[in-house]
């Protein structure tokens, strides 16, 4: 079947998904792979980069990002279907570039939902350090797969449930903090996050932006289950904005209240690296006590494990997507009830793989988070330039609108150039190593005849 083809309901036996999620859905599904509250883990390495000015760096990330998110609202009207930016590099750009788009953002899909499975392994062997975080990462595996297998509506309800939680959680720490600097007063002055708590550096406020956009993967995934929302394409463009916009929203105020809680300043974090990994922990134990670092630690366990689960779902309909239009072996486009189980399960087993392998290593996490930004960013820049080929190159739609179709598009790829550049010497390697092979497929592909569909 074509490309656009797709079910609207109905057994699917040739590549056809099921119209089944809503609004809410999709944006279950864009916060849960990106968490509320991803800044966690990467509070104290920012307030040490960006000398204490730590949530103007989530409002400048915020923006960045949402560049990114306002190009893939444009392309999903354009191509509303399964594969995200694979379809839309195809599009606008060919399907030479559509393939390395899907490629290289397969680094991303497949290897994010490895992190977050390790992160939810660590944080439960921090609660139950009897059992070995590999152990506790292989049962996140195992349980959110047999929930995507169920179906993309069944797990869209259990990750509502999953993300409410998340959310209650981040609201007692809000309110706990708000009282705490009620009662206590604040570390910091109340300016201090968006000024800094020393000198105000725009280079240190850059450099820190280049890691907290990285807090923001995921919500590119609502893109994924274009061929499954009921109301169109307009609904998935809408959730892709709205998810980026509250994602940013969260950040900046979890962020500001922290920094206010911080006891040490951002030169003696930048000074004693050790410390920055827990410092929101050890600002709120500071500052509130015990039980809520354990209520965050639970909540980041279990919202972790569903973070991958919606990663894990947008791996396989990438997949699907590719096998679909013969860019990878046809077989992983079959459905089962609209459910591409066999891309789903491949998915599975590839995050299985890396992350009981990293979850049994004490740089595994290091060497997993080296790699997975490379993909993404990439994917993103072929994203931006598919909005110009498609719309300024080959005037899909008629006359372009200059700002939409050029100025933000360029704007939104100079920052994922910028922070591709920005990013580890050894990410770089893998990222180049990964285009490369991918380079060699495609010129083997090339080779055959009828190796696409039509578009």
């Amino acid at each position: 079947m074509a490309a656009a083809e797709v079910s609207e309901k109905g057994h699917g036996t040739g590549g056809e998904l099921r119209r089944t999620l809503g609004f809410r859905d999709l944006v279950v599904y864009g916060l849960l792979f990106i968490a509320p509250m991803a800044p966690v883990g990467v509070f104290g390495t920012l307030d040490a980069k960006s000398d204490g000015a730590v949530a103007l760096v989530y409002v400048v990330a915020t923006i960045a990002m949402a560049l990114t998110a306002f190009s893939y609202a444009q392309m999903v009207r354009v191509a509303p279907q399964a594969g995200s930016v694979f379809t839309y590099a195809r599009k606008g750009l060919g399907d030479g570039p559509g393939f390395i788009a899907g490629w290289m953002a397969m680094l991303d899909y497949l290897l994010i939902p490895a992190v977050a499975y390790l992160f939810s392994g660590i944080a439960m062997e921090a609660l139950v350090p009897e059992v070995d975080r590999w152990v506790w990462t292989g049962i996140a595996v195992v349980v959110t797969t047999l929930l995507n297998l169920w179906g993309v509506r069944a797990a869209a309800r259990v990750g509502f449930a999953v993300l409410a939680m998340e959310i209650v959680v981040l609201l007692v720490f809000m309110v706990s903090a708000v009282v705490a600097l009620a009662q206590d007063g604040a570390q910091r002055g109340l300016l201090s996050p968006f000024t800094g708590d020393g000198s105000f550096s725009t280079t240190a406020v850059l450099s820190a932006v280049s890691v907290a956009v990285l807090s923001y993967l995921g919500f590119d995934a609502i893109a994924s289950f274009a061929e499954e929302v009921t109301g169109g394409s307009r609904k998935v463009a809408r959730a892709v904005l709205f998810c980026l916009a509250l994602a940013g929203v969260l950040f900046i105020a979890q962020s500001y209240l922290v920094a206010l809680l911080e006891p040490l300043s951002s030169a003696q974090l930048a000074a004693e690296p050790a410390k920055q990994g827990s410092a929101f922990y050890d600002a709120v134990d500071a500052s509130v006590g015990g039980w809520l670092h354990d209520l965050v630690a639970v909540s980041k366990a279990i919202g972790a494990a569903f973070a991958a689960l919606a990663g894990q779902a947008a791996a396989g309909r990438l997949l699907f997507a590719m096998a679909r239009d013969r860019r990878l072996p046809r077989v992983l486009s079959r459905t089962d009830s609209g459910v591409p189980r066999l891309a789903l399960l491949l998915a599975a087993a590839v995050t299985m793989v890396a992350a009981v392998w990293a979850a049994r290593r004490d740089d595994g996490l290091d060497h997993l988070v080296s790699v997975v930004d490379i993909g993404a960013l990439t994917a993103f820049t072929l994203l931006h330039a598919s909005v110009i080929g498609w719309f300024v190159v080959k005037r899909g739609d008629g006359a372009p609108d200059w700002l939409r179709h050029l100025v933000v598009p360029l704007l939104g790829a100079a920052v994922t150039v910028a922070v591709i550049v920005e990013a580890a010497g050894s990410a770089q390697v893998v990222g180049v190593v990964w285009l490369g092979v991918g380079l060699i497929v495609l010129a083997v592909q090339l080779g055959r005849p009828d190796t696409s569909e039509p578009q």
